[in-house]
């Protein structure tokens, strides 16, 4: 596989730093998760829940974009 060619390694974000990044809390961020419209946590372990920074990034992308109409 060339390494040139794949994207960029994927990055796992604590509940703290996404919660920074989309300025939501982790009441809010929880409540979405539980609606279906905030990408779930992967468990890398039982008390280490992160969420995909891709996934994330995407969602703000989504909202920025349905809040300017253009989705």
């Amino acid at each position: 596989m060339n390494a040139a060619a794949d994207p960029a390694p994927a990055r796992f974000l604590t509940g703290p730093e996404t919660d920074r990044l989309v300025g939501l809390s982790k009441t809010e961020r929880y409540r979405r998760i539980a609606a279906g419209t905030f990408p779930k946590p992967i468990h890398l372990g039982p008390h280490s829940p992160r969420w995909c920074e891709a996934e994330v990034v995407a969602w703000m992308n989504e909202q920025r974009a349905r809040a300017r109409g253009t989705a």
